[in-house]
């Protein structure tokens, strides 16, 4: 548990506990038959189950509080924030009334006596724990001011406290009279498991700040929590577990890093989970996404209109499987369907109108012949695009802010962009996929060549940018080269690049991305050596850049990788 200084007391919660009719083994059940229900799409129902009992049961009212979340964070409608903010204060609320009360003094001078916990409040402390990391994260949406989001760090600092609080709850106590110990036992490996793959994945200044306040993540414990989690079947956050494994293996390694997921584990957590669900929306979607990192276009693209069309309770839910959609064609170039479906997210999601706009803005200055609606589409969006942009916490977001100055060269280039779609297929780390079959990689790379060749012959002589222009398609040659597996090719080509870095007056990105890719040919010829002293040049030497914090994410994944293979390697 945590300090007294961090202690939230949810006075105001909308419910108070006046004896409950419920004990811990009914609502543990009916919970686990509510997740089965809400991953077979049946929200409704899942629903039903859980209303008649919030504010009398933590587990009924955690599970209420989790659906208005979900809601919330895929909407981000001011009115389902709220709803969700109230659910979360009243778990908070319920879940704070069952834990053990220890005196933060005593606390400190003697271990306390895990074998007095009652179950009720070990299970309470564990939804304390999982409530207030939901509250904390939709602080980040809910007031987006540099207050709120220090508030928010704080509870997700208790939080974390939480978790380990349970943590030892489960390695001191005495099991064996106690019922259900698998449900407790699931929830604390996804927790623990979460917050250190989480924490592990952030570049290591980031790092260093957080361990100083009491933050500590270890990538290796991180995924052996999780996979011990998904290996309790009968644990009522097993799913959590899986769902995190997906996630990280699906998403956060091809955005975040060089390294590839485990697509293996992922298989065979979907053959799994598909006969379980076998309409399950978010099942559905994960197995799109597993295809359409092997490379598997026509498969990928299937399975994302299947979960689209499994279920429309949820339409908010059919915005991911768009975003996912419009890659595909991205990566097949087809500029009209991509263009459609980041047109559709314009209209419909509120997530991020500034990107949504530049990806269809992007997708139709690809095409061959624009007309006028086209056109006057290009040039509406080139002067909404701005406006659209976000603050944070008074910071706008980097992929934004890139949108936008993408705007601006736009027009400074008297309405030209150089390969747009490709720039932001390597942007989002999409070159991996490209290089898992040639029929994807070829296209792309005689696309590149074809503008090359245009440079060759002066179709873009005495523009302000050529060098910016002739950098960027020389970049994007090298990283097209790499995933061809034609290191040579590609390190000529990058190093072509850096000859260019005094020429460069405005995409300075160009030179750090370079690099970073640079590196990563070497360490795939096996000089890892030299594959660390560029990135540490880039760390050191390069800053102010566009899309830098997504470069360090890349880079700290790079380094972890690169010095535990030199670790590895027999003396």
């Amino acid at each position: 548990m945590e300090d007294d200084s961090d202690q939230e007391v949810f006075e105001d919660a909308e419910d108070v506990i006046k004896g409950c009719d419920i004990d811990l083994e009914r609502s543990l059940h009916e919970s686990s038959v509510a997740v089965s229900l809400f991953f077979n799409n049946k929200f409704d129902e899942a629903k039903q189950i859980l209303e008649p009992w919030v504010g009398k049961s933590m587990y009924h009212t955690f599970g209420d509080s989790v659906f208005k979340f979900l809601e919330a964070v895929m909407t981000f409608e001011k009115q389902a924030i709220e709803k969700a903010s109230n659910a979360l204060k009243c778990s908070l609320d319920i879940s704070n009334r069952y834990r053990k009360k220890q005196h933060t003094i005593g606390k400190m001078v003697r271990r306390p006596k895990y074998d007095q916990f009652t179950p009720d409040e070990m299970h309470a402390e564990l939804c304390y724990a999982e409530a207030l990391l939901l509250k904390a994260m939709l602080a980040f949406i809910e007031d987006e001011t540099l207050v709120n989001f220090i508030k928010a760090g704080m509870k997700i600092r208790v939080c974390f406290n939480s978790y380990k609080e349970c943590s030892n709850i489960l390695k001191s106590r005495d099991w064996s009279d106690v019922q259900h110990v698998v449900h407790f036992q699931s929830g604390v490996h996804v927790g623990i498991g979460a917050f250190n793959l989480m924490i592990s994945l952030l570049p290591s200044r980031i790092i260093k700040l957080l361990e100083f306040i009491g933050f500590s993540g270890s990538k290796e414990l991180g995924l052996s929590e999780l996979m011990a989690g998904y290996k309790l079947d009968q644990g009522l956050r097993q799913v959590l577990s899986i769902m995190t494994l997906l996630t990280y293996n699906l998403f956060a390694i091809y955005v975040l890093s060089h390294q590839e997921g485990n697509l293996q584990l992922c298989e065979e957590i979907l053959e799994e989970q598909l006969k379980r669900y076998p309409d399950g929306a978010w099942f559905l979607y994960f197995r799109g996404r597993l295809e359409f990192m092997n490379g598997n276009i026509n498969e990928a693209n299937a399975w994302y209109v299947k979960s689209w069309k499994s279920q429309s309770v949820w339409p908010q839910f059919h915005h991911l499987c768009f975003w996912e959609l419009m890659w595909i064609h991205f990566a097949t170039h087809d500029w009209n369907q991509a263009a459609f479906y980041a047109d559709t997210l314009l209209k419909e999601s509120k997530w991020s109108r500034t990107i949504y706009g530049y990806q269809k803005m992007s997708a139709l200055l690809m095409l061959e012949s624009i007309d006028s609606t086209q056109q006057e589409d290009i040039d509406t969006l080139v002067g909404y695009i701005p406006q659209w942009k976000q603050r944070i916490a008074g910071k706008s977001l980097p992929i934004e802010k890139f949108c936008v100055k993408k705007c601006e060269r736009f027009k400074s280039q008297k309405g030209t962009l150089i390969l747009p779609a490709i720039e932001l297929l390597y942007v989002w780390n999409y070159f991996k996929v490209l290089g898992k079959k040639w029929e994807l990689s070829q296209p792309v790379y005689k696309l590149i060549l074809k503008h090359l060749s245009e440079f060759e012959r002066g179709k873009f002589s005495g523009n302000l940018f050529e060098a910016d222009n002739k950098a960027l398609l020389l970049l994007l040659k090298g990283a097209c080269l790499h995933q061809m597996k034609r290191p040579y090719q590609a390190e000529e080509c990058l190093k072509s690049v850096l000859s260019m870095e005094k020429q460069i007056k405005d995409d300075l990105y160009i030179i750090p991305f370079s690099l970073v890719e640079l590196a990563l040919v070497y360490h795939n010829q096996g000089d890892t050596k030299k594959a660390v002293q560029v990135l540490e040049n880039v760390k050191k030497n390069y800053t102010g850049y566009s899309l830098e914090s997504r470069l360090h994410f890349r880079i700290h994944s790079a380094l972890l990788d690169f010095n535990s293979n030199k670790k590895n390697v027999p003396k």
